[in-house]
């Protein structure tokens, strides 16, 4: 049985009844993010842009981790955390988030530029890098390698979620094009963003926030013992 089936509707029935509280987070992040971004290349110029870019690349898994524990509070039904206790909780494991997403984007792209097989094969397996370190509390090689081991057997399924997923993107950012086509290429582009990092990022985030979930749901089950029968009398 496919441990994956069904996990685009849950994560759509936890996105509408939380989305508030999703997009809030990211809302936050998308500010931190264009504000930094701003003022460093009005104090540095060019360097700071430079800066800006390897900032806004920290902030996106800094949104990842903070998304992944928002999941993981509201899978109960009710968000038992504010914005500024999310970004609490995931204050501490931010850095090794940070390090390990770098490794894993450089992995991953390296990969994709090798054919691209390469690149969707190494982010099947690491789907869960980043759960495992805000969930686990992992470190940078452990959570590596414990994604490996809640993939392994189940690979083509996490594979047929990210590809579904691309898919999803793909169909979203051609609707959005279409829409904001009437307007300045500035301003299509800066409404694409915030809807981008608002809206769509949650949504991806709960999907594979709950492929971990599953997967590891799946492991519990299959470690249990199974009841031993008492003799007949």
């Amino acid at each position: 049985m496919n441990p994956l089936s069904g996990v685009f509707g849950e994560a759509w029935e936890l996105y509408k009844g939380h989305w508030r509280h999703f997009m809030a987070i990211a809302l936050v992040v998308f500010i931190v993010l264009a504000l930094v971004g701003i003022l460093l290349a009005w104090l540095l110029g060019w360097l700071g842009v430079i800066i800006g870019v390897f900032a806004s690349i920290a902030g996106t898994f800094w949104l990842q981790g903070a998304l992944i524990q928002a999941v993981s509070d509201v899978r109960d039904g009710r968000a038992d955390l504010s914005v500024s206790e999310t970004f609490g909780k995931v204050r501490p494991k931010l850095g090794t988030i940070i390090v390990a997403g770098v490794l894993l984007g450089l992995a991953i792209a390296i990969g994709f530029l090798l054919l691209i097989i390469p690149g969707l094969y190494l982010l099947t397996i690491w789907i869960a890098v980043i759960p495992a370190i805000v969930l686990e509390d992992r470190g940078i090689g452990e959570a590596f390698g414990r994604s490996r081991e809640l993939v392994r057997g189940h690979g083509w399924n996490v594979f047929g979620v990210i590809v579904l997923t691309f898919l999803i993107l793909i169909g979203v950012g051609i609707a959005i094009g279409l829409v904001l086509s009437p307007l300045d290429e500035w301003l299509a582009s800066l409404i694409q963003q915030i809807v981008w990092n608002t809206i769509v990022t949650p949504f991806v985030v709960a999907v594979w926030a709950l492929v971990y979930y599953r997967l590891k749901g799946r492991e519990e089950t299959e470690a249990t013992p199974a009841p031993e029968h008492e003799p007949a009398a």
